[in-house]
């Protein structure tokens, strides 16, 4: 994809993409944010502009709530910031045995030997309850959260456009390939952004392909630089298309 400069005022565009492990997360592992082949990076790339990258291991839409609300960084970024990136909702779909609290306490537990059995024991049962649990969200709380995230940005008189993504999809052993949550999900998100004039990236269309051909990372769930790829380059297109919308306003 050539690279479209597209600027906002007299600078080049500048991203803020709340995300999750698929943001970071290359064929064999994480990676740093920074790093060129990552889908945000190379989105940035296309459109002559930078990405900043706010995510975490597994976040749902209500742990980006969470940052946005409450990590200073984010908000030195928001001031300076040309589209903002909601590429959070595909890890509130996974399947949960565990009521959240639960499972991310686990990490606390001690001492090391008994967090570690505990976390193996988990680990082993996960795959066999998965097609009979719940996700890890309910879509009606995805949607919510992604609503407040917007209108918080909204009362603090941030106009920049913003947009989302629609979950993605998974074949990852450690589910079971389970994803019975995931057409709710989908619906839940789509409702919100249809009512809120967001428009959305459809991960499932773009990506999945990649990921039920085992072509992404050996866990199923995440990407390969193929797939960081397409993601980058269609999210810039939809980047693109908003951002001229606006300027012919």
């Amino acid at each position: 994809m050539a690279a479209v400069v597209v600027q906002r005022g007299h600078h080049a565009l500048r991203l803020l993409v709340l995300g999750d492990s698929l943001s970071f997360f290359g064929p064999s592992g994480p990676l740093p944010a920074d790093h060129p082949r990552l889908w945000h990076n190379i989105c940035a790339s296309a459109l002559g502009g930078s990405a900043e990258l706010a995510a975490g291991f597994g976040w749902t839409a209500r742990d980006a709530w969470w940052a946005l609300t409450g990590d200073p960084r984010i908000w030195s970024l928001l001031p300076r910031t040309d589209v903002l990136v909601f590429a959070v909702g595909s890890m509130d779909t996974l399947p949960s045995p565990l009521p959240t609290y639960l499972r991310e306490g686990l990490r606390y537990v001690r001492p090391d030997w008994l967090r570690r059995w505990v976390r193996a024991r988990y680990q082993d049962v996960q795959p066999r309850l998965a097609p009979y649990t719940r996700a890890s969200l309910p879509p009606a709380l995805t949607a919510r959260y992604l609503r407040d995230m917007l209108q918080s940005v909204r009362n603090l008189q941030y106009t920049m456009p913003a947009v989302g993504i629609v979950p993605s999809v998974h074949r990852a052993p450690t589910y079971a390939c389970a994803h019975q949550g995931h057409a709710a999900a989908v619906a839940a998100v789509r409702g919100w952004a249809a009512g809120a004039g967001v428009p959305l990236l459809d991960l499932p269309a773009v990506i999945g392909e990649h990921v039920r051909s085992g072509a992404g990372n050996p866990d199923g769930m995440h990407w390969g630089w193929e797939g960081h790829e397409l993601v980058g380059e269609a999210m810039a297109s939809l980047i693109s298309s908003v951002a001229l919308s606006r300027s012919e306003e």
